[in-house]
Protein backbone atom coordinates (compact mmCIF):
# COMPACT_ATOMS: atom_id res chain seq x y z
CA UNK A 1 0.00 0.00 0.00
CA UNK A 2 2.31 2.73 -1.22
CA UNK A 3 0.16 5.05 -3.30
CA UNK A 4 -0.45 8.66 -2.31
CA UNK A 5 -3.63 9.70 -0.51
CA UNK A 6 -4.77 11.67 -3.57
CA UNK A 7 -4.45 8.55 -5.69
CA UNK A 8 -6.28 6.65 -2.99
CA UNK A 9 -9.27 9.00 -3.05
CA UNK A 10 -9.43 8.85 -6.84
CA UNK A 11 -9.21 5.08 -6.69
CA UNK A 12 -11.99 4.57 -4.21
CA UNK A 13 -14.17 7.08 -6.05
CA UNK A 14 -13.68 5.10 -9.25
CA UNK A 15 -14.45 1.88 -7.45
CA UNK A 16 -17.63 3.27 -5.93
CA UNK A 17 -18.87 4.92 -9.09
CA UNK A 18 -18.89 1.56 -10.80
CA UNK A 19 -21.77 0.44 -8.56
CA UNK A 20 -22.29 -3.01 -7.16
CA UNK A 21 -21.06 -4.81 -10.27
CA UNK A 22 -17.46 -4.40 -9.13
CA UNK A 23 -14.52 -6.35 -10.41
CA UNK A 24 -12.62 -5.61 -7.20
CA UNK A 25 -11.48 -8.35 -4.89
CA UNK A 26 -12.58 -8.56 -1.26
CA UNK A 27 -10.33 -9.65 1.57
CA UNK A 28 -11.26 -10.37 5.19
CA UNK A 29 -9.00 -9.52 8.16
CA UNK A 30 -9.27 -10.68 11.79
CA UNK A 31 -7.03 -10.00 14.76
CA UNK A 32 -5.04 -12.16 17.16
CA UNK A 33 -4.00 -9.19 19.27
CA UNK A 34 -4.26 -9.73 23.02
CA UNK A 35 -5.63 -6.19 23.32
CA UNK A 36 -8.80 -7.51 21.70
CA UNK A 37 -9.56 -9.79 24.67
CA UNK A 38 -11.75 -7.95 27.17
CA UNK A 39 -13.06 -10.26 29.90
CA UNK A 40 -15.07 -13.36 30.71
CA UNK A 41 -18.50 -12.83 32.23
CA UNK A 42 -20.45 -15.44 34.18
CA UNK A 43 -23.38 -15.32 36.58
CA UNK A 44 -24.58 -17.97 39.04
CA UNK A 45 -26.26 -20.80 37.18
CA UNK A 46 -25.24 -19.41 33.82
CA UNK A 47 -22.53 -19.97 31.25
CA UNK A 48 -19.19 -18.28 30.71
CA UNK A 49 -19.17 -15.67 27.95
CA UNK A 50 -15.81 -14.48 26.59
CA UNK A 51 -16.03 -10.83 25.58
CA UNK A 52 -13.82 -9.05 23.06
CA UNK A 53 -13.41 -5.34 22.37
CA UNK A 54 -16.02 -3.89 20.00
CA UNK A 55 -13.58 -1.88 17.89
CA UNK A 56 -15.74 -1.06 14.93
CA UNK A 57 -18.37 1.55 15.81
CA UNK A 58 -16.58 4.07 13.60
CA UNK A 59 -13.42 4.33 11.51
CA UNK A 60 -11.28 6.91 9.73
CA UNK A 61 -7.93 7.15 7.98
CA UNK A 62 -6.33 10.58 7.99
CA UNK A 63 -4.49 11.81 4.87
CA UNK A 64 -0.78 11.25 5.34
CA UNK A 65 -1.16 8.41 7.83
CA UNK A 66 0.52 5.07 7.03
CA UNK A 67 -1.21 3.49 4.05
CA UNK A 68 -2.35 0.38 5.94
CA UNK A 69 -3.50 2.17 9.13
CA UNK A 70 -6.80 3.58 10.32
CA UNK A 71 -8.40 4.72 13.57
CA UNK A 72 -11.38 2.92 15.08
CA UNK A 73 -13.61 3.81 18.01
CA UNK A 74 -15.57 1.65 20.42
CA UNK A 75 -18.99 2.46 21.76
CA UNK A 76 -20.25 2.33 25.36
CA UNK A 77 -19.10 -1.22 26.02
CA UNK A 78 -20.86 -4.59 26.20
CA UNK A 79 -24.58 -4.09 26.64
CA UNK A 80 -27.76 -5.88 25.66
CA UNK A 81 -31.50 -5.84 26.18
CA UNK A 82 -33.38 -8.17 28.49
CA UNK A 83 -34.51 -10.30 25.56
CA UNK A 84 -30.88 -11.36 25.01
CA UNK A 85 -30.13 -12.36 28.62
CA UNK A 86 -30.68 -16.09 28.10
CA UNK A 87 -28.59 -16.16 24.90
CA UNK A 88 -25.68 -14.21 26.40
CA UNK A 89 -25.62 -15.31 30.05
CA UNK A 90 -27.47 -18.62 29.99
CA UNK A 91 -30.00 -17.68 32.67
CA UNK A 92 -33.60 -16.59 32.41
CA UNK A 93 -34.46 -13.02 31.50
CA UNK A 94 -36.32 -12.58 34.76
CA UNK A 95 -33.27 -13.63 36.79
CA UNK A 96 -31.49 -10.44 35.68
CA UNK A 97 -34.20 -7.97 34.66
CA UNK A 98 -36.87 -8.94 37.21
CA UNK A 99 -39.63 -7.84 34.87
CA UNK A 100 -38.17 -4.33 34.44
CA UNK A 101 -37.32 -2.64 31.14
CA UNK A 102 -33.59 -2.11 31.59
CA UNK A 103 -30.35 -2.56 29.65
CA UNK A 104 -27.66 -4.94 30.90
CA UNK A 105 -24.02 -3.79 31.21
CA UNK A 106 -21.86 -6.82 32.16
CA UNK A 107 -18.63 -4.73 32.30
CA UNK A 108 -19.88 -1.32 33.47
CA UNK A 109 -16.39 0.11 34.06
CA UNK A 110 -15.41 -0.15 30.39
CA UNK A 111 -14.29 3.16 28.88
CA UNK A 112 -15.03 4.03 25.23
CA UNK A 113 -11.67 4.19 23.48
CA UNK A 114 -9.84 5.01 20.26
CA UNK A 115 -7.79 2.24 18.66
CA UNK A 116 -5.10 2.33 15.98
CA UNK A 117 -5.49 -0.52 13.50
CA UNK A 118 -2.84 -1.82 11.09
CA UNK A 119 -3.81 -4.25 8.33
CA UNK A 120 -1.21 -6.93 7.63
CA UNK A 121 -0.38 -8.88 4.49
CA UNK A 122 -1.46 -12.18 6.07
CA UNK A 123 -5.18 -11.52 6.59
CA UNK A 124 -4.81 -10.25 10.15
CA UNK A 125 -4.86 -6.80 11.72
CA UNK A 126 -2.90 -5.52 14.70
CA UNK A 127 -4.13 -3.16 17.39
CA UNK A 128 -1.15 -0.91 18.09
CA UNK A 129 -2.47 1.81 20.38
CA UNK A 130 -5.40 2.49 22.72
CA UNK A 131 -6.52 5.92 23.95
CA UNK A 132 -9.32 6.03 26.50
CA UNK A 133 -11.71 8.98 26.26
CA UNK A 134 -11.37 11.04 29.45
CA UNK A 135 -12.72 14.06 31.29
CA UNK A 136 -10.68 17.19 31.99
CA UNK A 137 -9.21 15.53 35.08
CA UNK A 138 -7.88 12.63 33.05
CA UNK A 139 -10.47 10.19 34.44
CA UNK A 140 -11.70 7.69 31.82
CA UNK A 141 -15.39 8.05 30.96
CA UNK A 142 -17.76 5.12 31.14
CA UNK A 143 -20.42 4.20 28.62
CA UNK A 144 -23.30 4.14 31.09
CA UNK A 145 -26.31 6.23 30.17
CA UNK A 146 -26.59 9.89 31.14
CA UNK A 147 -29.32 10.79 33.61
CA UNK A 148 -31.38 12.72 31.07
CA UNK A 149 -34.58 14.61 31.81
CA UNK A 150 -35.13 16.31 28.45
CA UNK A 151 -34.43 13.29 26.23
CA UNK A 152 -35.47 9.73 27.01
CA UNK A 153 -32.84 7.33 28.25
CA UNK A 154 -32.39 3.78 29.58
CA UNK A 155 -31.79 2.42 33.08
CA UNK A 156 -28.61 0.32 33.34
CA UNK A 157 -28.08 -2.81 35.45
CA UNK A 158 -25.10 -5.13 35.82
CA UNK A 159 -25.05 -8.82 34.87
CA UNK A 160 -26.64 -9.74 38.19
CA UNK A 161 -29.46 -7.25 37.78
CA UNK A 162 -28.11 -4.70 40.26
CA UNK A 163 -28.96 -1.11 39.39
CA UNK A 164 -26.03 0.95 38.12
CA UNK A 165 -25.63 4.66 38.71
CA UNK A 166 -26.04 6.79 35.61
CA UNK A 167 -23.26 9.27 34.88
CA UNK A 168 -23.50 12.89 33.83
CA UNK A 169 -20.21 12.59 31.91
CA UNK A 170 -20.56 9.19 30.21
CA UNK A 171 -20.65 8.85 26.42
CA UNK A 172 -21.64 6.38 23.72
CA UNK A 173 -18.97 7.03 21.07
CA UNK A 174 -20.00 5.94 17.56
CA UNK A 175 -18.29 7.90 14.74
CA UNK A 176 -14.77 9.31 14.47
CA UNK A 177 -12.47 11.51 12.39
CA UNK A 178 -9.01 12.87 13.18
CA UNK A 179 -7.81 16.29 12.03
CA UNK A 180 -4.31 17.28 10.97
CA UNK A 181 -3.93 19.09 14.33
CA UNK A 182 -4.21 15.69 16.05
CA UNK A 183 -7.62 16.25 17.65
CA UNK A 184 -10.62 14.02 17.10
CA UNK A 185 -14.31 14.68 16.46
CA UNK A 186 -16.67 11.96 17.59
CA UNK A 187 -20.37 11.33 16.96
CA UNK A 188 -22.12 10.35 20.19
CA UNK A 189 -25.38 8.45 20.33
CA UNK A 190 -26.92 8.85 23.76
CA UNK A 191 -27.08 12.64 24.23
CA UNK A 192 -27.19 12.86 21.29
CA UNK A 193 -24.08 14.97 20.90
CA UNK A 194 -20.80 15.54 19.09
CA UNK A 195 -17.49 15.63 20.92
CA UNK A 196 -14.24 17.48 20.24
CA UNK A 197 -11.48 15.39 21.82
CA UNK A 198 -7.79 16.19 22.30
CA UNK A 199 -5.04 13.93 20.97
CA UNK A 200 -4.63 12.38 24.42
CA UNK A 201 -8.34 11.52 24.65
CA UNK A 202 -9.45 14.38 26.93
CA UNK A 203 -12.82 15.87 25.95
CA UNK A 204 -12.44 19.51 24.90
CA UNK A 205 -16.13 20.19 24.26
CA UNK A 206 -19.38 18.25 24.08
CA UNK A 207 -22.02 19.87 21.87
CA UNK A 208 -25.55 18.87 22.89
CA UNK A 209 -29.09 19.88 21.84
CA UNK A 210 -29.95 23.42 22.93
CA UNK A 211 -32.00 23.36 26.10
CA UNK A 212 -30.53 20.11 27.39
CA UNK A 213 -27.30 21.59 28.80
CA UNK A 214 -28.48 21.34 32.42
CA UNK A 215 -28.72 17.58 32.10
CA UNK A 216 -24.92 17.63 31.86
CA UNK A 217 -24.26 19.94 34.81
CA UNK A 218 -21.34 18.54 36.76
CA UNK A 219 -19.63 16.97 33.76
CA UNK A 220 -15.88 17.48 34.08
CA UNK A 221 -15.61 18.99 30.63
CA UNK A 222 -17.12 21.86 28.66
CA UNK A 223 -20.70 21.41 27.43
CA UNK A 224 -22.23 23.64 24.73
CA UNK A 225 -25.83 23.69 23.50
CA UNK A 226 -25.04 23.99 19.81
CA UNK A 227 -27.34 21.37 18.23
CA UNK A 228 -31.02 21.95 17.38
CA UNK A 229 -33.24 21.44 20.41
CA UNK A 230 -35.43 19.04 18.44
CA UNK A 231 -32.70 16.38 18.55
CA UNK A 232 -33.76 15.47 22.09
CA UNK A 233 -36.58 13.65 20.32
CA UNK A 234 -34.18 11.04 19.01
CA UNK A 235 -35.47 7.52 19.59
CA UNK A 236 -33.61 5.77 22.42
CA UNK A 237 -30.45 4.11 21.06
CA UNK A 238 -30.88 5.86 17.70
CA UNK A 239 -28.87 9.06 18.11
CA UNK A 240 -25.74 10.19 16.20
CA UNK A 241 -23.66 7.28 14.88
CA UNK A 242 -21.43 8.98 12.32
CA UNK A 243 -18.80 11.63 11.68
CA UNK A 244 -17.06 12.85 8.52
CA UNK A 245 -14.87 15.80 7.55
CA UNK A 246 -14.46 17.72 4.31
CA UNK A 247 -11.06 17.51 2.55
CA UNK A 248 -10.13 21.03 3.69
CA UNK A 249 -11.27 20.24 7.26
CA UNK A 250 -13.60 23.26 7.39
CA UNK A 251 -16.80 21.17 7.61
CA UNK A 252 -17.97 18.26 9.70
CA UNK A 253 -20.82 16.03 8.60
CA UNK A 254 -22.93 13.79 10.82
CA UNK A 255 -26.38 12.22 10.77
CA UNK A 256 -29.05 11.08 13.17
CA UNK A 257 -29.20 7.31 12.89
CA UNK A 258 -32.96 7.23 12.29
CA UNK A 259 -35.85 9.65 12.00
CA UNK A 260 -36.78 11.34 15.26
CA UNK A 261 -39.61 10.14 17.49
CA UNK A 262 -41.43 13.30 16.50
CA UNK A 263 -44.01 13.73 17.84
CA UNK A 264 -43.89 10.15 19.17
CA UNK A 265 -42.47 6.66 18.68
CA UNK A 266 -45.23 5.74 16.21
CA UNK A 267 -43.97 8.47 13.88
CA UNK A 268 -40.39 7.20 14.24
CA UNK A 269 -41.40 3.66 13.33
CA UNK A 270 -43.01 4.70 10.04
CA UNK A 271 -40.75 7.60 9.03
CA UNK A 272 -38.11 7.66 6.28
CA UNK A 273 -36.76 11.18 6.81
CA UNK A 274 -33.63 11.43 8.90
CA UNK A 275 -31.40 14.48 9.29
CA UNK A 276 -27.90 15.18 7.96
CA UNK A 277 -26.00 18.08 9.52
CA UNK A 278 -23.10 20.26 8.40
CA UNK A 279 -21.00 21.95 11.09
CA UNK A 280 -18.76 24.88 10.12
CA UNK A 281 -15.55 24.61 12.11
CA UNK A 282 -14.59 28.24 11.38
CA UNK A 283 -17.77 29.81 12.81
CA UNK A 284 -18.26 26.89 15.25
CA UNK A 285 -21.92 26.69 14.25
CA UNK A 286 -24.15 24.47 12.18
CA UNK A 287 -24.42 25.70 8.61
CA UNK A 288 -26.72 23.08 7.11
CA UNK A 289 -29.39 20.49 7.83
CA UNK A 290 -30.59 18.21 5.06
CA UNK A 291 -33.08 15.39 4.66
CA UNK A 292 -31.88 11.88 3.90
CA UNK A 293 -34.59 9.35 3.10
CA UNK A 294 -34.00 5.79 4.24
CA UNK A 295 -34.53 2.94 1.79
CA UNK A 296 -37.53 0.64 1.67
CA UNK A 297 -36.76 -2.08 4.26
CA UNK A 298 -37.76 -4.78 1.77
CA UNK A 299 -34.74 -3.88 -0.38
CA UNK A 300 -32.20 -5.12 2.19
CA UNK A 301 -31.70 -8.48 0.58
CA UNK A 302 -30.10 -10.46 3.40
CA UNK A 303 -32.88 -9.60 5.85
CA UNK A 304 -35.87 -7.94 4.15
CA UNK A 305 -38.60 -6.75 6.50
CA UNK A 306 -41.71 -4.58 6.61
CA UNK A 307 -40.30 -2.53 9.49
CA UNK A 308 -39.31 0.93 8.26
CA UNK A 309 -37.22 1.52 11.39
CA UNK A 310 -34.96 -1.46 10.58
CA UNK A 311 -32.72 0.55 8.18
CA UNK A 312 -30.43 3.00 9.97
CA UNK A 313 -27.36 5.18 9.36
CA UNK A 314 -24.10 4.01 10.96
CA UNK A 315 -21.39 5.95 9.11
CA UNK A 316 -20.68 8.90 6.82
CA UNK A 317 -17.47 9.29 4.82
CA UNK A 318 -16.60 12.44 2.84
CA UNK A 319 -15.49 11.76 -0.74
CA UNK A 320 -15.27 15.48 -1.51
CA UNK A 321 -16.75 18.81 -0.52
CA UNK A 322 -20.44 18.17 0.20
CA UNK A 323 -20.12 14.76 -1.47
CA UNK A 324 -20.58 11.91 0.96
CA UNK A 325 -20.72 8.17 1.21
CA UNK A 326 -23.49 7.09 3.59
CA UNK A 327 -23.57 3.66 5.22
CA UNK A 328 -27.18 2.55 5.56
CA UNK A 329 -27.73 -0.86 7.08
CA UNK A 330 -29.98 -3.38 8.73
CA UNK A 331 -28.65 -6.15 10.98
CA UNK A 332 -27.46 -8.31 8.07
CA UNK A 333 -27.30 -6.04 5.02
CA UNK A 334 -25.12 -2.98 4.43
CA UNK A 335 -25.56 -0.49 1.58
CA UNK A 336 -23.33 2.42 0.64
CA UNK A 337 -25.02 5.38 -1.03
CA UNK A 338 -23.27 8.37 -2.54
CA UNK A 339 -25.07 11.63 -1.83
CA UNK A 340 -24.50 15.24 -2.83
CA UNK A 341 -25.87 18.19 -0.91
CA UNK A 342 -26.17 20.45 -3.95
CA UNK A 343 -29.82 20.95 -4.89
CA UNK A 344 -31.22 19.55 -1.66
CA UNK A 345 -33.26 21.76 0.71
CA UNK A 346 -31.39 23.23 3.67
CA UNK A 347 -33.94 23.09 6.51
CA UNK A 348 -31.69 24.43 9.27
CA UNK A 349 -33.59 26.77 11.62
CA UNK A 350 -36.78 26.28 9.61
CA UNK A 351 -40.20 25.18 10.86
CA UNK A 352 -38.95 21.58 10.66
CA UNK A 353 -36.68 22.28 13.64
CA UNK A 354 -39.65 23.60 15.63
CA UNK A 355 -41.02 21.02 18.07
CA UNK A 356 -44.50 22.53 17.71
CA UNK A 357 -44.65 21.91 13.94
CA UNK A 358 -47.74 20.01 12.80
CA UNK A 359 -47.38 17.84 10.85
CA UNK A 360 -43.76 17.08 11.65
CA UNK A 361 -41.07 16.20 9.14
CA UNK A 362 -41.23 12.64 10.41
CA UNK A 363 -44.96 12.31 9.64
CA UNK A 364 -44.76 12.85 5.89
CA UNK A 365 -42.59 10.60 3.71
CA UNK A 366 -43.78 12.25 0.47
CA UNK A 367 -41.58 15.34 0.50
CA UNK A 368 -43.22 16.79 -2.61
CA UNK A 369 -46.22 17.57 -0.39
CA UNK A 370 -43.94 19.68 1.80
CA UNK A 371 -42.07 21.32 -1.09
CA UNK A 372 -38.82 19.80 0.18
CA UNK A 373 -36.02 18.01 -1.68
CA UNK A 374 -33.96 15.28 -0.02
CA UNK A 375 -30.32 14.65 -0.86
CA UNK A 376 -30.13 12.45 -3.98
CA UNK A 377 -28.84 8.91 -3.40
CA UNK A 378 -26.91 6.61 -5.71
CA UNK A 379 -26.23 3.03 -4.62
CA UNK A 380 -22.53 2.17 -4.80
CA UNK A 381 -22.28 -1.05 -2.74
CA UNK A 382 -24.54 -3.77 -1.38
CA UNK A 383 -23.12 -6.35 1.01
CA UNK A 384 -25.61 -8.90 -0.34
CA UNK A 385 -23.23 -9.14 -3.33
CA UNK A 386 -20.40 -10.16 -0.97
CA UNK A 387 -21.39 -13.28 1.03
CA UNK A 388 -18.16 -13.08 3.05
CA UNK A 389 -18.96 -9.60 4.37
CA UNK A 390 -19.61 -9.49 8.14
CA UNK A 391 -22.92 -8.29 9.53
CA UNK A 392 -23.37 -4.92 11.20
CA UNK A 393 -20.69 -3.01 9.31
CA UNK A 394 -20.33 0.40 10.94
CA UNK A 395 -16.93 1.93 10.07
CA UNK A 396 -15.44 3.14 6.77
CA UNK A 397 -11.89 4.19 5.89
CA UNK A 398 -10.08 4.87 2.63
CA UNK A 399 -6.72 3.13 2.71
CA UNK A 400 -3.59 4.51 1.13
CA UNK A 401 -3.93 2.49 -2.08
CA UNK A 402 -7.55 3.50 -2.61
CA UNK A 403 -9.10 0.33 -1.25
CA UNK A 404 -12.13 0.76 0.97
CA UNK A 405 -11.92 -0.77 4.46
CA UNK A 406 -15.15 -1.58 6.31
CA UNK A 407 -15.16 -2.77 9.91
CA UNK A 408 -18.05 -4.33 11.82
CA UNK A 409 -19.29 -3.63 15.31
CA UNK A 410 -19.27 -7.10 16.87
CA UNK A 411 -21.06 -5.83 20.01
CA UNK A 412 -18.08 -6.93 22.11
CA UNK A 413 -18.68 -10.56 21.18
CA UNK A 414 -21.81 -10.89 23.32
CA UNK A 415 -23.16 -13.36 20.76
CA UNK A 416 -19.79 -14.79 19.72
CA UNK A 417 -19.17 -12.69 16.59
CA UNK A 418 -15.57 -11.60 15.86
CA UNK A 419 -14.49 -8.16 14.73
CA UNK A 420 -13.63 -8.30 11.04
CA UNK A 421 -12.37 -5.86 8.43
CA UNK A 422 -13.41 -6.34 4.82
CA UNK A 423 -11.09 -4.64 2.34
CA UNK A 424 -12.36 -4.13 -1.21
CA UNK A 425 -9.62 -3.52 -3.74
CA UNK A 426 -9.34 -3.37 -7.53
CA UNK A 427 -10.01 -0.24 -9.58
CA UNK A 428 -12.49 0.01 -12.45
CA UNK A 429 -13.45 2.68 -14.95
CA UNK A 430 -15.40 5.46 -13.24
CA UNK A 431 -18.64 6.72 -14.73
CA UNK A 432 -18.70 10.38 -15.66
CA UNK A 433 -19.82 12.56 -12.83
Amino acid sequence: MKRTFAAGVAGVAALLLAGTAMAGEAKIFETKSAINNLSTVMVDGGKARDLTVGLGSGAYRRPGDPANMFYAVSDRGPNFVCGDVETVLGVSEDAVCHGNKVRVYPTPDYSPSIYTIFLGDNGTFDIKDVITIKDQNGIPLTGLTNKLTVAKTEKPVDANGNALEQSVSSIDAEGIIRLTDGTYWIGEENGPSVLHVAADGIVINRIVPAGSEKDFDGAAYKVTGGLPAILVKRQTNRGIESMAVSPDETKLYFMVQNPLANPNADAYKAAKNTRLFVYDRVSEKLSGEYIYQLDDPQTFRNDPTDKQNAPRISEVLALGNDRLLVLERTDKTTKLHEVKLAGATNILASRWDDMSANPTLEQENDLSKLDLIAVPKTLRFDSADYPMAPNKLEGLAIMGDGALAMINDNDFGIKGDPTQVILIDGLVQADKY
